[in-house]
């Protein structure tokens, strides 16, 4: 999911830095450094986003299963054996 997330971002932040540029009529040299620039800072705080959520999700499956899976040891201890 981080990569995902990342990708994402840093697309959009390059894309629309472009834009910018071209609309305001900027040197290509420095609109294309400004696009890469908010390539590589918006791809790194996508994959923190994503790894975030991608634990956040763990946790709370992990969560759910243990509390399923305590219920159900807890209404038959005879399947425990």
């Amino acid at each position: 999911m981080a990569r995902i997330y990342a990708g994402i971002l840093g697309l959009i932040a390059f894309l629309t830095s472009l834009a910018h540029g071209m609309v305001h009529g900027g040197a290509a040299q420095s609109v294309l450094w400004i696009g890469w620039c908010s390539l590589l800072v918006f791809s790194a705080v996508g994959c923190a986003i994503g790894w975030i959520a991608e634990q956040t999700i763990e946790d709370s499956v992990r969560g759910q299963v243990e509390t399923e899976l305590a219920a159900r040891d807890a209404a038959d201890p005879a399947a425990n054996d």
